[in-house]
């Protein structure tokens, strides 16, 4: 239902290099860029849910939006730690180290919180066992 969802920046060339190896973890890469007001596409496929950078249209500041987050599901829980740690060393910040939220088990929710160098929050989330 999801095709893609669009966070603000007010530094083009930080968002995209941060975004550039964070989701390349995913095998995502930039799919579409507009220099007019940079919009940049991140995605592994043009048929997939894909997130994109942009500067506000409006002229205005981006600011991160607060209720907002974007959760991206993982394959195993490694992979949630991995991400997170990979989000940190690119100059994002903790909102919420990984670990299980609620009860462990079957649709035990295991997630990490964390957000971009400009605020936006961001979820990394495996939903099952191990």
């Amino acid at each position: 239902m999801i095709g893609y969802v669009t966070l603000g920046t007010n530094d083009l060339d930080q968002a995209r290099t941060y975004y550039d190896a964070l989701l390349g973890e995913l095998g995502a890469k930039r799919l579409i860029e507009m220099e007019e007001n940079g919009f940049t596409l991140y995605g592994v496929d043009m048929t997939t849910p894909s997130i994109a950078i942009t500067r506000p249209d409006n002229g205005e500041p981006a600011q991160s939006g607060n209720g907002n987050m974007i959760a991206l599901q993982m394959q195993e829980r490694a992979q949630v730690d991995t991400f997170y740690q990979k989000a940190l060393e690119l100059g994002g910040s903790d909102e919420g180290a990984p670990g299980v939220r609620g009860d462990d088990g079957a649709m035990a929710f295991y997630a990490a919180y964390f957000r971009d160098p400009e605020g936006n929050k961001l979820c990394a989330f495996r939903l099952g066992p191990p």
